[in-house]
C-alpha cells in the first residue's frame, strides 16, 4: 500500500473530480502544497499552466508532456515543471503520485 494509514487522516483538496476517480492527501505549509494523489481511473490532464511544480511516481505510470515534449515515467522518476510551463498528462489507473507545488494555494482544502 503506497499510502500509509496515517495519511489518510491528512487533509483533501478540493478538486472538479469525485473521490472516485483520484483521491488526495495533503501537507501544506506557507511556502508550498505537497498531494499524494491516487487515481483510481484512467485520468487525461488537459493542457494548463501554473508556477513550479516537481513530482516522483510512486506507483503506475505518467504519460507527462512539458511545452510539446512527451516523456513517459514510471515509480522511482522524478519530474520537474517549470513555471509557466504548459503542460498536460495521461495518468493510468493505479497511479500515485506525489506532486509539490510552489504555490501553497495551488489547490483549495476541502471543507
Amino acid at each position: 500500500m503506497p499510502i500509509a494509514d496515517f495519511m489518510r487522516r491528512f487533509p483533501s483538496i478540493d478538486l472538479p473530480v469525485s473521490d472516485d476517480i483520484v483521491s488526495t492527501y495533503v501537507i501544506r505549509s506557507d511556502d508550498g502544497l505537497a498531494v499524494f494523489f491516487t487515481f483510481h481511473t484512467d485520468f487525461d490532464l488537459p493542457a494548463h499552466a501554473h508556477k513550479g511544480q516537481w513530482g516522483t511516481v510512486i506507483k503506475g505510470r505518467i504519460d507527462l508532456t512539458i511545452e510539446g515534449h512527451t516523456r513517459t515515467y514510471r515509480p522511482g522518476e522524478t519530474y520537474e515543471i517549470p513555471s509557466g510551463a504548459v503542460h498536460s498528462a495521461r495518468i493510468a489507473a493505479g497511479t500515485v503520485v506525489l506532486d509539490v507545488f510552489e504555490e501553497p494555494d495551488r489547490y483549495p482544502l476541502r471543507a
